[in-house]
């Protein structure tokens, strides 16, 4: 049978129709995330399926099925992989719907969804287990808070730090990855937020989860509460933060056992996350061309103004990020 309009690669289609008792009615591309891979919705008359192409980066697929086994072990909602050629790089999945969060955020109430998704969380985290996935090391801590001078300091705002900039930002650092650090360890997703989170059923549907790591319990709580993309007044994300603190307690999640403590630890790696972020956001701007993920800068930015109220001690920082974007006078 020839290919549908939009599935352009013959050699792709071919292997669609070989995994498939039919195929397909209808051809989707699906808007990607930031990385290499490529998706599209294959529809038939009865069902849909998803088709991920991640031929520019194939080694993403065994961490991809050991994270979605993972998951789906511990009861969260991650597609089952139905084929896969692990050599090409390709990927027929389960699908779990169109709709992510992000978008059913805009119209409908959040309370239920993001409750949903921190349940889920919760789920996730208490199945860890050590040694079972890469560790989040004081390396790639490190090197993902090198991205923030490299790129959004240095390439986006084209002024590098001077020298006693750089020791303020040293220094930084190094206390926002010791906070890392300290924290017990879980299982980590690495970008549990509203554009990865789908309406499903049950809530939510899991996507995105091939970079999971073993990490810091609070994490994936600031990529949800603080997400990229939409924002919620303080108030209501300290209630979901706390709602979160509670179910995770009684859960038996290595929390700590005071509210003000859990609350301090996520403003911390909030920071870090927001700071890795501002960098990822300016490279995929000035490298990849990608300049509309910059136009969130003004979001994290406010996330940094608040945690920095929040704890005096982030205080160095927030002089730092005064300095940096204060309106240069020539000389």
């Amino acid at each position: 049978m020839p290919a549908l309009p939009g599935a352009s690669d013959p050699e792709l289609w071919r292997w669609v129709c070989q995994q498939t008792a039919e195929p397909p009615l209808r051809w989707q591309p699906i808007a990607g995330d930031a990385s290499l891979r490529r998706y599209h919705r294959l529809h038939w008359a009865d069902h849909s399926r998803v088709l991920m192409d991640a031929r520019a980066e194939p080694a993403s697929c065994a961490p991809f099925a050991q994270v979605a086994g993972l998951l789906r072990a511990a009861g969260v909602n991650a597609p089952a992989i139905l084929a896969w050629d692990a050599s090409r790089g390709w990927m027929l999945l389960e699908d779990l719907g169109e709709r992510a969060y992000l978008d059913a955020l805009q119209t409908e109430p959040a309370e239920p969804l993001i409750r949903s998704a921190l349940e889920a969380l919760i789920r996730w985290q208490g199945s860890s287990r050590p040694d079972v996935l890469p560790p989040y090391d004081r390396a790639r801590l490190a090197a993902e808070l090198a991205l923030f001078p490299d790129w959004y300091v240095d390439r986006h705002l084209g002024q590098p730090f001077t020298t006693d900039q750089r020791r303020t930002w040293d220094a930084v650092a190094a206390g926002l990855i010791d906070a890392a650090l300290s924290q017990s360890r879980v299982f980590v997703h690495r970008d549990f937020m509203a554009r990865n989170l789908l309406v499903s059923t049950p809530n939510p549907g899991v996507i995105d989860f091939q970079d999971a790591l073993e990490g810091p319990v609070t994490y994936d709580v600031a990529s949800l509460l603080r997400d990229a993309f939409i924002s919620w007044p303080e108030t209501q994300t300290q209630e979901w933060a706390l709602f979160y603190w509670e179910q995770a307690r009684r859960a038996g999640i290595a929390v700590p056992a005071q509210a003000a403590d859990f609350l301090r630890d996520l403003d911390w790696m909030g920071a870090q996350r927001h700071l890795k972020v501002l960098g990822i956001f300016a490279r995929l701007s000035h490298r990849d061309g990608k300049p509309r993920y910059l136009e969130q800068a003004p979001r994290f930015l406010a996330y940094l103004d608040a945690a920095i109220r929040r704890q005096p001690a982030l205080a160095p920082l927030g002089e730092l990020l005064d300095a940096l974007h204060r309106p240069r006078t020539d000389p």
